[in-house]
């Protein structure tokens, strides 16, 4: 461990040179990259320093211990006590800190909201997931966009697209990517039985160019005149777009924008960002077979949650944890499961580095 540490704090204040060189101060595309990579070491610098010193304490108090002087061994004994209940604690934080970490992790999402089963219920509670992420979105001072919507006109959604950007967006949220399930008594059901319905919520990184190249030939863009609220402007003006990748058949619609281009260029960031998603899914796929991953399989049509309205209980299937924290959650704060899902997911990587 000691060994790749010191390789890291080198390559930090190798970075840290670089980013005072004019030729790296002249490119704000290297600048910002080097900058970025240089943040991601800087916690991992910070532990792995200390922990070095507390090594080199270690040695020279043991030194000490093949001395003849009495009265510094009993210091160095007392010494070696602490230091090493100090070593241990810096490499379980060690550990963790030098998994592999996801290079999404930092990235911005594009959040898919959709209702499944249950018909209007699943509308209804399709809109309370998207009142979660946003209300979740706004706690963390995220900045967020609606990009698409289609609602039932009686406070339900079928269908929501919005885009998150901030720091550690993706990173938080990429758990929540799976089939909710909600138990409740819907508002219209007059005799007081309980219903199951669902709803699918799809996170995607948003795509950079570097990750995605799509070629213009392989698309085929439509225009429509948009629907829902308005007024004149939208049933007049074919503002509303439609893109069809043709080598994937994949479809993205955007229509919240107030022209054509602006929804063409929204549309356009969706279809990345589902491309970039379907590519690393494949991937996530194969590697959660190999190690038969409970957290993060790829696999969106899983089921993961269950929202109990009766009981006030929320249960993610994936790990068995259970809160009663349900009118909390609904409120956005998502905090406690994210946590959970993480130090899940940590230990998962810590079970397959040790095999």
């Amino acid at each position: 461990m000691k060994e790749k540490l010191i390789e890291i704090i080198n390559k930090y204040h190798n970075l840290t040179k670089q980013m005072t060189k004019p030729e790296v101060l002249n490119n704000q595309d290297k600048l910002t990259r080097i900058a970025k990579e240089h943040s991601s070491l800087e916690k991992i610098v910070r532990v792995g320093t200390e922990y070095i010193s507390i090594l080199q304490q270690i040695d020279e108090s043991n030194e000490i211990l093949k001395e003849e002087d009495e009265e510094l061994k009993v210091m160095a004994r007392d010494e070696l006590s602490d230091l090493d209940k100090e070593k241990e604690n810096l490499e379980e934080e060690l550990k963790i800190l030098l998994l592999p970490k996801d290079p999404n992790d930092d990235k911005n999402l594009i959040l898919e909201i959709r209702a499944g089963t249950g018909g209007d219920e699943a509308a209804l509670f399709a809109s309370d997931l998207y009142r979660i992420y946003i209300r979740y979105a706004e706690r963390k001072n995220w900045k967020y966009k609606i990009m698409d919507s289609s609602d039932t006109g009686i406070g339900g959604i079928k269908e929501a697209i919005i885009s998150i950007n901030g720091k550690g967006a993706f990173g938080m949220l990429k758990y929540e990517s799976g089939v909710h399930r909600v138990q409740r008594v819907p508002k219209t059901e007059t005799s007081g039985r309980v219903h199951t319905s669902a709803a699918t919520i799809a996170v995607l990184p948003e795509a950079e160019d570097v990750d995605i190249d799509i070629n213009e030939g392989d698309l085929k863009i439509d225009t429509y005149r948009a629907s829902g609220a308005g007024g004149q402007h939208v049933n007049k003006t074919e503002s509303a777009i439609r893109i069809t990748h043709i080598p994937t058949g994949m479809v993205v619609t955007c229509q919240d924008e107030s022209s054509q281009h602006k929804n063409r260029a929204a549309a356009l960031k969706v279809l990345k960002a589902r491309l970039l998603a379907a590519e690393q899914d494949k991937v996530a796929k194969e590697r959660a077979a190999e190690r038969k991953s409970l957290v993060s399989t790829g696999d969106r049509s899983a089921k993961i949650r269950t929202y109990n309205f009766p009981q006030g209980r929320i249960t993610d299937h994936r790990i068995n944890f259970t809160s009663y924290r349900l009118n909390e959650v609904l409120d956005g704060d998502l905090t406690e499961i994210i946590e959970n899902l993480k130090i899940a997911e940590q230990q998962e990587l810590m079970a397959s580095n040790i095999k």
